[in-house]
């Protein structure tokens, strides 16, 4: 930002702005109401104050670093757990692959992880799933475990089992909480629990009887070998909408650091309707802040000219929403093969690919309201400070709207021919 830019920030009206923050603080605490937003309170009162007190400078420095921070997080999750418990697939499943995907974690029933291994998100490269070998083996004692693993590269570990936990798991928990960090037990392969004991017992089974014996076996299991008020979430890697894995998500998203709750809300496979909001409301919080700072930036003369949202930057922001949600082109493929239908038939549905019949509109009034937007873009001040504030809270939040829409509609076709 030059000199001039920064000089016209610092003279900019106390009174003009302040009403700016009574207008867009508001909506911004009920975007983050669920799982919490990626800017920390400390900064979020550092934006507040200087709002109120219209020094337009701090608000697009702290703006930018909040983003910066947020675009360029890097995530470390170490995934722990024995052969056979479905710790590849959990892998793969966040990652958004197939188990026979070029990528994809290796599964088998036999012994695949004798080390640590890295596995890159296809989409996300700052995030890295580690599987790491069970505890208990001659080469990962868990006195030495964290050690041999590289215990502080990690933000987070989740512990897997398709069974019980083992006392090993127990004292790895205790030496991952002494140590200040968060774990989480995750007990695998629940489906096939639900399919053996309907096969086994048709005329008692009950689903939610069955689940609740999982899960109480599970706590008093993690009970007796020392682990004080376990959390435990039931999931099936073949089908993650169901079971826990919703509730796991929004516990991760809650207690991971602020500045990488967005990068990993991103990386979350739009497996169901509470998923794809969940995503939808981490991005309109960054459309929040991206339009804030175009308001803040909208006071000075003709700038808006320099920096606006012009055609080129709408339609690569489409087409990352598009990514986000896994509706770009090549997922897009990817799903109609795996549907066994034309791509055309998907394509068809989705409004979001219409880049143009989103952004066109020739009447009278949309050319009065360029009209009026360039004139007092010319002159700068609060009224372009508004208009342009709304101008770009609007239009990402169109864009944003009709992509998750159109990735529920394609969930609703995926699951339709599931059944089917």
């Amino acid at each position: 930002m030059d000199q001039f830019i920064l000089n016209f920030l610092k003279n900019a009206s106390e009174k003009n702005f302040q009403q700016l923050a009574e207008q867009f603080l508001p909506h911004y605490f009920t975007l983050i109401s669920k799982v919490g937003g990626m800017i920390s309170p400390e900064t979020l009162t550092a934006i507040q104050k200087a709002l109120q007190e219209g020094r337009l400078t701090d608000v697009v420095s702290k703006i930018q670093e909040v983003i910066a921070a947020a675009e360029n997080a890097v995530l470390e999750v170490a995934v722990i757990g024995e052969s056979g418990t479905g710790k590849s697939s959990f892998i793969n499943a966040l990652r958004g692959l197939s188990h026979v995907a070029e990528e994809a974690a290796d599964v088998g029933v036999v012994e695949t992880t004798k080390h640590k291994t890295p596995y890159q998100h296809p989409k996300y490269p700052k995030v890295t799933f580690w599987d790491l070998p069970g505890t208990g083996t001659p080469n990962f004692l868990p006195d030495t475990y964290l050690d041999k693993v590289g215990f502080d590269n990690y933000d987070f570990f989740v512990i897997i089992s398709s069974s019980r936990f083992t006392i090993n798991d127990a004292r790895l928990a205790q030496k991952i909480k002494d140590a200040g960090k968060k774990f989480y037990f995750v007990r695998t392969k629940v489906d096939s629990d639900l399919f053996n004991e309907e096969k086994t017992k048709p005329t008692t089974f009950k689903k939610d009887r069955v689940l609740q014996q999982i899960r109480d076996y599970c706590l008093a299991n993690l009970s007796d070998i020392g682990v004080s008020e376990p959390r435990i979430f039931l999931i099936s890697n073949f089908d993650l909408d169901r079971f826990d894995f919703p509730k796991l998500e929004e516990t991760l998203l809650k207690e991971v650091p602020c500045h990488k709750r967005h990068m990993f809300a991103l990386l979350l496979p739009s497996i169901s309707d509470a998923s794809i909001e969940i995503k939808r409301s981490f991005l309109q919080e960054k459309i929040w802040m991206e339009a804030l700072k175009s308001a803040a930036l909208a006071f000075i003369p003709c700038m808006t000219f320099l920096m606006g949202f012009d055609l080129p930057q709408q339609e690569q922001c489409l087409k990352g929403y598009r990514s986000y949600f896994g509706l770009d082109d090549e997922s897009i493929e990817e799903i109609a093969e795996k549907l066994d239908t034309p791509v055309q038939d998907i394509r068809g549905h989705l409004k979001s690919l219409d880049f143009w019949s989103l952004v066109k509109d020739d009447s009278i009034v949309a050319k009065s309201i360029n009209c009026a937007e360039a004139f007092c873009a010319v002159k700068g001040g609060p009224s372009s400070s508004v208009i342009q504030g709304f101008k770009a809270y609007n239009l990402h939040s169109k864009f944003l709207n009709v992509v998750a829409d159109d990735a529920k509609h394609l969930l609703r076709k995926i699951e339709t021919v599931n059944i089917a």
